[in-house]
């Protein structure tokens, strides 16, 4: 029997909003792509970024472009030649790593020669707002071990020093989104330093981001937006300790798992990070999370509710998907 391709755009409320330093969300809006063949399907989930002038109708357009191709057998290995990195590709090389799955009966870590998936610790983030605000809704998640805290700019210190007597016991990372710029890089650092952060993420624009080449980092610092879709990591050591591989932005699991090994030749620290989506995106990426010196895949704890059946989690425990969600 030939195989079909389904493309449908979804979305799903997050639960009490979202706020980042560039914008405010309600609603999780994502593109599935559903692989069939025969008794087998596969399944696939991006979040297009607006950052790189994605849409749920640009990425919606991509995929069909190529559903020919997929009809005719395109395999992983070719879609990376084929199709540009980014939201797109994602879903249809995560589809096409859960229809091999379902077709060998053999799990997706499996095939990507890892042998076992075991549990992981995720972070859980805390949206930007006022200090006190940041305060009550990190009191209200101290109990968890790894807190990410979103921030904006100017008067960050303010906000770091509210979540870190909120949250004594927690370790944090922070997102700066590329908020940061020089009025208040060395304040907004030196609260980092102060509150024992583990870890900043993208604390400069990525345009502006040479300003921290030769800088002494007394904290970790994490390229996000300064890994840019379908580039390699080459240079990015001489500024930052760690990169942050997401799979809509790297367009895929084969993607994702050769920039972990690069990173990992390069010395870089490895986060797993997501954009705002369900269990079946967060799914494959817990294949590289095994590798993982952070993991930032709370999606799902972020919705008013997931999709069902959903990953398992139990505070911040993340466990690896069963065969009927993905892989």
């Amino acid at each position: 029997m030939s195989l079909s391709v389904e493309i449908e755009a979804e979305r799903f409320e997050i639960a009490g909003g979202f706020r980042i330093s560039r914008e405010t969300r309600t609603h999780a809006q994502v593109v599935v792509v559903t692989l069939r063949d025969g008794g087998h399907v596969g399944h696939g989930e991006c979040v297009p970024y607006p950052r790189y002038g994605e849409t749920l109708e640009s990425v919606q357009t991509q995929i069909g472009e190529i559903s020919e191709l997929l009809k005719e057998g395109l395999s992983r290995e070719q879609l990376l030649e084929i199709m540009p990195a980014g939201a797109a590709r994602n879903a249809v090389d995560c589809a096409l790593w859960d229809l091999e799955a379902k077709r060998t009966g053999k799990r997706a870590h499996e095939l990507a020669g890892i042998a076992t998936l075991a549990p992981v610790t995720t972070a859980f983030t805390i949206s930007v707002d006022t200090p006190d605000a940041m305060a009550e809704k990190t009191r209200a998640a101290a109990h968890r071990p790894l807190l990410k805290i979103k921030l904006a700019g100017t008067g960050d210190d303010a906000r770091i020093a509210a979540v870190r007597k909120a949250a004594p016991d927690s370790t944090l990372i922070v997102d700066a989104n590329e908020a940061w710029d020089e009025s208040c890089f060395e304040v907004n650092m030196a609260a980092c330093e102060a509150a024992g952060v583990a870890l900043i993420e993208q604390p400069l624009p990525s345009k502006n981001d040479g300003l921290l080449a030769g800088l002494e980092r007394r904290v970790t610092l994490c390229a996000d937006e300064s890994l840019h879709p379908g580039k390699s990591i080459d240079g990015l050591r001489e500024k930052y300790d760690a990169v942050n591989i997401k799979l809509d932005k790297a367009g895929g699991l084969t993607a994702a798992l050769k920039l972990v090994e690069d990173a990992r030749a390069q010395d870089l620290k490895v986060m797993v990070g997501c954009m705002l989506g369900t269990s079946l995106a967060m799914a494959p990426a817990v294949v590289i999370a095994q590798e993982a010196d952070y993991v930032d895949l709370d999606g799902p704890l972020l919705l008013a509710e997931d999709r069902s059946p959903g990953l398992r989690f139990e505070g911040s425990t993340l466990y690896p998907p069963e065969p009927e969600l993905w892989g």
